[in-house]
């Protein structure tokens, strides 16, 4: 049959799932994500400047040193950073706290690397099932080795995983870190591959990176719990207007998917498989 310039044939992935690349905190581990929080609290405090756990929240899925760059940025943090100084604060002030950040969050991160509920499980389920687990974070590489130490101990551990200062341009909404584990893996066509995660810029992360995204909302920072033991006496109605309030945040963001928990995963799995074999791409 003779070539027809009128019509366009496209190439389709419609085979299944081959591999997730998960965030840690508030995703497989640290419920609310608290180990990072009470550090940007930490931090301020020493440079004389109080800032609440939820303003230390606002920018989570940063890589770290950029995430304190994005506080300083804040105006009302900004004012008060201006009426203990004198001034602004500048790339200086940004640096210096980082550098103090950085044993501070080493030496208190090991409180923090609880697995979430069913978590282990159900990444063993799936691995088992040969799909690859990565991982992406705005953690840096030392701090990353002390999470997955911890969580192998749990029964959690990844095939790869990128710290946020691993990528030269990793800062999420960046798709690199998800690009590099997926090398790691050998894992494609992009087309195969879940992103999930807690925050926004973990959800446009995937969205740059044109893979599925999928919200986790019940532990996610924007639950806005200081401690997981705050949470466990928390009313259940509380908990359940803060998680529908974190999954609208989610949905807003651009996620394919909302779900309570990692541990819900496979539902997801189960309807990209069917998406995927009608031809449909994220």
């Amino acid at each position: 049959m003779a070539f027809d310039p009128n019509f366009v044939f496209n190439r389709e992935y419609r085979g299944k799932v081959k591999g997730l690349v998960l965030d840690w905190s508030g995703t497989t581990a640290d419920a609310y994500v608290v180990a990072p929080a009470v550090v940007f609290v930490e931090v301020f405090k020493n440079q004389g400047v109080e800032i609440a756990m939820n303003e230390a929240r606002g920018p989570m899925g940063l890589r770290k040193d950029l995430h304190i760059k994005a506080l300083t940025e804040d105006q009302e943090i900004r004012e008060r950073w201006k009426g203990v100084h004198g001034k602004y604060p500048d790339q200086g002030d940004v640096d210096t706290m980082f550098a103090d950040f950085v044993p501070l969050q080493l030496d208190c991160l090991r409180k923090y690397t609880a697995l979430l509920p069913g978590v282990a499980e159900v990444i063993q389920r799936l691995q088992a099932q040969g799909i690859k687990i990565g991982s992406s974070t705005g953690f840096t590489r030392p701090m990353v080795d002390i999470l997955e130490e911890e969580a192998a101990k749990q029964g959690y551990k990844p095939d790869a995983s990128v710290a946020g200062d691993e990528v030269i341009n990793g800062a999420r909404p960046k798709p690199f870190m998800v690009y590099k584990n997926l090398d790691m893996m050998d894992v494609s066509p992009i087309q195969s591959v879940v992103k999930v995660d807690d925050t926004v810029s973990g959800i446009g992360e995937a969205l740059e990176a044109g893979c599925w995204g999928v919200g986790v909302s019940l532990y996610s920072n924007y639950m806005n719990v200081d401690t997981p033991e705050q949470g466990a006496q928390m009313p259940a109605d509380e908990i359940a207007r803060r998680n529908d309030k974190t999954k609208e945040i989610l949905q807003k963001a651009g996620a394919h998917y909302v779900i309570d928990s990692l541990a819900d995963i496979e539902a997801v799995i189960d309807d990209v498989n069917a998406r995927l074999a009608r031809g449909e791409k994220p």
